[in-house]
């Protein structure tokens, strides 16, 4: 049962950021999640990880898809593979210069639970080949949503 509810916890997870629902993410957290971003610092605790989605939020739009997610027998650790399409809107601190350029990476992220909640979440893509496609696609404009 314990993998059926992680599970559950998760996909809610995938399903609210793709929402670009924080909120929601930030309540499936535990408040001493110990969040690793891929080339960055180790954030612990919920409010770094609100202070992390703020930033997430005003400098890409992004969805994933093709989401393949693992979790162990007992419940306590998920694996997911994913790809991240993404639009860069606002230049972040030492990248290249936001011009709305569209992105798509794989990536994928680890999880730890605790008492049904996210305790850990580390993240990994190839940060060098999102610059690649960043720097190729200068001057390219986010399409209109209809």
């Amino acid at each position: 049962m314990a993998n059926k509810q992680s599970r559950f916890l998760i996909d809610t997870y995938f399903a609210a950021f793709n929402a670009g629902d924080t909120k929601k993410m930030e309540s499936l957290v535990a408040d001493d999640l110990v969040h690793d971003v891929n080339q960055g610092e180790r954030r612990v605790g919920k409010d770094k990880f609100w202070s992390f989605n703020v930033h997430m939020t005003r400098c890409y739009k992004e969805r994933l898809t093709e989401i393949e997610l693992f979790v162990n027998e007992d419940g306590t650790r998920a694996a997911a593979e994913f790809i991240v399409n993404g639009s860069y809107i606002n230049t972040d601190t030492g990248l290249p210069e936001a011009k709305g350029q569209t992105y798509k990476l794989p990536a994928g992220s680890f999880f730890e639970i605790r008492d049904g909640h996210i305790a850990r979440i580390t993240t990994y893509y190839n940060l060098q080949d999102w610059i690649d496609q960043v720097k190729e696609g200068e001057g390219e404009q986010v399409p209109e949503e209809a």
